[in-house]
C-alpha cells in the first residue's frame, strides 16, 4: 500500500487514480498464480485518488470598508505595497496592504470599474468599466494619461501582457482587443465568441491570451496572428472566470457547472473540481498548489490543485448593515508574498485572509478517504 501510495503521489492526477489499481492487480497474479484479475472486473474497481498534499487552513484577518458600491475587481502591485480596487461606486481606490489604510482614491469612470492591471513594467495603472471605456492612469501623476477607443459596450476583464506592452481588454460586445499600450492602436480584434467576453488572461508562453465567455467556451488565442488556435467546449453554462497557474503549464477555468483544469498549449481535459454549487465568479491559485473559488452566494472553496480535493469551505458574514442577500464574491486574487487572499465583495467590503499559523495536520487533519472516483470525466 505504501508502495502504490508513494507511486500514485509522483504522478499526476490523470495516470495516478489508476496506479493502485494496476498494482493490485500485479500483486494478486505474481502472489497466487491461480488468481486472474479480468479486465472487466479491474475497470469495476474504478480509479481511485491520491493522497491529497495537507494545506493550513485560511481564515478571515481584516475587513476593510470605504467604497460605496459593490467591490467589483483587485489588482495587487508589484511591489507588494500595495493594492487597488475598482468598484460599482465608480471609483479607484489604493489601499495600503500592510495596515488596509486608504492611500488614494481615483475619479473618472461614469459607471462601474470592472478590470483593474497594474504595470509591472512602468508606473502605470490600467482600468476598464461599464462606460466602454480603458483608461491608463500614470500613478507619479495621479492623472489619466490615455483612452483606447473601440470597444462598443461594457469592458469587462483587463490584462497585461508580461514581457510586451500590449493590453487585452475583454467585452460585452463579444470580442477582446489587444492595444499597444503606447501607441493606444487597436492591434488585433479577437473575434469568434457569441457572447459576452467575461475574462481574458495572457502570458509569456504560447497560447499568449486565453479568453472565457458567456457562450459557454474558453477560446486560446494565437497572439501573432490574432486568431483562434482552440476552442474548449466542455462546459455547458458561463465561464466568468479564468486563473493560469504560476508554476505549471496549466490552467482553471470556472463556471456554474463546475471548475475544470486543462494542460497548455492545446487545451487537453485534466479534471472537473465539483462540488462548489454556485455561479463562480473568481478563481486565484498560488504555488503552493491552493486554488479558491469565489462565488455570487458568498461562498468560498478552498481546494488542493494536484488531486482536486476541497479542504476547506468558507462563508464570511456581510458587513452589519449589509442585507443578507448582498453576499457575493467577485474578485480574489493573492497578494505576491502568496500569505494573504484578499477578496472583493458585494457587501462593499474587501476582506483579507491569511494562513492560520497554529494549525497543524494532526489539529486539522486531512478528511480523506481513497474511495472511488465517481467524476465525469469530460
Amino acid at each position: 500500500d505504501a508502495g502504490v501510495q508513494t507511486v500514485a503521489l509522483a504522478l499526476p492526477p490523470s495516470q495516478a487514480r489508476y496506479v493502485s489499481v494496476a498494482v493490485e492487480v500485479h500483486s494478486a497474479a505474481s502472489c497466487n498464480g491461480m488468481v486472474t484479475i479480468s479486465k472487466s472486473q479491474r475497470l469495476m474497481r474504478g480509479p481511485t485518488m491520491p493522497k491529497p498534499q495537507w494545506h493550513p487552513p485560511w481564515k478571515l484577518f481584516r475587513v476593510i470598508s470605504g467604497h460605496l458600491g459593490w467591490v467589483r475587481c483587485l489588482a495587487v502591485e508589484p511591489g507588494n505595497q500595495w493594492f487597488v480596487t475598482g468598484s460599482a461606486d465608480r471609483t479607484i481606490k489604493i489601499w495600503d496592504l500592510a495596515s488596509g489604510k486608504l492611500k488614494l482614491s481615483l475619479t473618472g469612470h461614469i459607471s462601474t470599474v470592472r478590470g483593474v492591471a497594474v504595470s509591472t513594467r512602468s508606473p502605470y495603472l490600467f482600468s476598464c468599466g461599464e462606460d466602454k471605456q480603458v483608461k491608463c492612469w500614470d500613478l507619479e501623476y495621479n492623472k489619466v494619461i490615455r483612452h483606447y477607443h473601440g470597444h462598443l459596450s461594457a469592458v469587462y476583464d483587463i490584462d497585461l501582457h508580461p514581457t510586451i506592452d500590449v493590453l487585452v481588454t475583454c467585452s460585452r460586445d463579444a470580442s477582446a482587443r489587444v492595444w499597444d499600450i503606447r501607441t493606444k492602436a487597436n492591434v488585433h480584434t479577437l473575434t469568434g465568441h457569441t457572447n459576452t467576453v467575461a475574462t481574458v488572461r495572457c502570458q509569456a508562453a504560447e497560447p499568449q491570451v486565453i479568453t472565457g465567455s458567456h457562450d459557454s467556451t474558453i477560446r486560446l488565442w494565437d497572439l501573432i496572428a490574432g486568431k483562434t488556435r482552440a476552442t474548449l467546449t466542455n462546459h455547458k453554462k458561463s465561464v466568468r472566470t479564468v486563473v493560469l497557474h504560476p508554476r505549471q503549464y496549466t490552467f482553471a477555468s470556472g463556471s456554474a457547472d463546475n471548475i475544470k483544469q486543462w494542460m497548455f498549449p492545446d487545451g487537453n481535459f485534466i479534471q472537473n473540481l465539483s462540488g462548489h454549487n454556485a455561479i463562480i465568479n473568481t478563481l486565484a491559485v498560488n504555488s503552493d498548489g491552493v486554488l479558491v473559488s469565489g462565488a455570487d452566494n458568498g461562498t468560498i472553496h478552498m481546494w488542493d490543485w494536484r488531486t482536486g480535493y476541497n479542504f476547506q469551505r468558507i462563508h464570511a458574514a456581510v458587513q452589519p448593515g449589509s442585507l443578507d442577500s448582498e453576499s457575493g464574491i467577485f474578485s480574489c486574487v493573492f497578494d505576491h508574498s502568496e500569505s494573504r487572499l484578499i477578496t472583493a465583495e458585494a457587501d462593499k467590503t474587501i476582506k483579507v485572509y491569511k494562513e492560520d499559523d497554529t494549525a497543524t495536520e494532526d489539529s486539522h487533519p486531512v478528511n480523506w478517504k481513497p474511495e472511488i472516483l465517481k467524476r465525469k470525466r469530460f
